[in-house]
Parts: structure tokens; C-alpha cells; sequence
């Protein structure tokens, strides 16, 4: 127990001691100091927190934020120019493809007008060679009665001379 009759006479002592001279304790004041004591020392921290720690945070994030944002309008961009250069392909495409066609028909039309072309000419080399040698054939059947003629009255003329054992006149 000495150790609380030590503590109760120091009590004792500081409070007589602690009084000002309106006659109120010290002690009762100290409290109030060592709130206020606290406060600007929880304040400080907060500051310090504050400018070293929060507000470094908060511009990060917002800069990555910023970043995120940028990324992803470029990314918006470049699909908006990805999907446009797809529709441009597409056009180009079909232009050419719709330009070989109408090629591919002219090709035809053109094809099937030479072969037009070229049975009508064989045809009338046909018809000129099927003519030329009709007339061949009749010049020579011509010229096979003429020569037909000729022998035939050689014959007959030689048969006359043979059977009549004269010329005939």
C-alpha cells in the first residue's frame, strides 16, 4: 500500500499547489489544453496525409483515369477507322467485281459475235468451195460429154469404116 499513499500524496500536494487565484485547479484547464493539444496534432497528420499522401493519390489516379479515357477513345477511333477502311474495301471490291463482269460479258457478247462472224464466213467459204467445185464438176462432165461426143463419133465413124470397109461421108 505504499505505493497508493505515495500516489494520494502527491495528489494531495499538486492540488493544493494548482490552484490560480480565482481559485479554480490548473488541472481542470491542462485537460483542455491537451484536446486542443491533440486536435492540432490530428490536424497535422491530416495535412501531412493530405498533401503527402492523399493528393498525390488523387492526381494518379486521375492521370490514369486521363489515360484510360485517351486509350479509349483512340481504340474507338481506330475501330471507327478499322470499320470504315472495311466498307471502303467492301465498295472496291464490288466495283471490280461488278467491272470483270460486265468485262466477262463484253468478253462473251464479243466471242459469240466473232463466232457469228466466222460461221457466217466459213459457211459462205463453204458455199463458195461447194460452188467452185459444182462448177468444176460440170466443166469437167462438160468437157467428159464433149470428149464422149468426139469418141463416140470416132467410134461410130470407125465401126462404119470397118463394117462398110469405106469411110463414111
Amino acid at each position: 500500500m505504499h505505493v497508493f499513499a505515495t500516489f494520494a500524496s502527491v495528489r494531495h500536494r499538486a492540488g493544493r499547489a494548482a490552484r490560480d487565484a480565482s481559485g479554480w485547479r490548473i488541472s481542470q484547464v491542462l485537460p483542455g489544453l491537451a484536446v486542443f493539444a491533440v486536435i492540432a496534432i490530428v490536424l497535422l497528420f491530416i495535412v501531412v496525409l493530405d498533401r503527402g499522401l492523399f493528393r498525390p493519390l488523387g492526381r494518379v489516379m486521375a492521370e490514369r483515369e486521363a489515360a484510360i479515357k485517351s486509350a479509349q477513345q483512340m481504340a474507338e477511333a481506330a475501330a471507327t477507322r478499322a470499320r470504315e477502311a472495311a466498307a471502303e474495301f467492301e465498295r472496291t471490291t464490288r466495283a471490280a467485281q461488278a467491272e470483270v463482269y460486265r468485262e466477262m460479258d463484253e468478253n462473251r457478247r464479243r466471242a459469240s459475235e466473232q463466232r457469228v462472224e466466222l460461221m457466217a464466213k466459213t459457211r459462205e467459204e463453204v458455199d463458195a468451195t461447194v460452188a467452185e467445185a459444182g462448177a468444176r464438176v460440170k466443166a469437167q462432165a462438160d468437157e467428159a460429154r464433149m470428149r464422149l461426143e468426139k469418141e463416140a463419133d470416132a467410134l461410130g465413124e470407125a465401126i462404119v469404116e470397118r463394117v462398110l470397109g469405106r469411110k463414111a461421108s
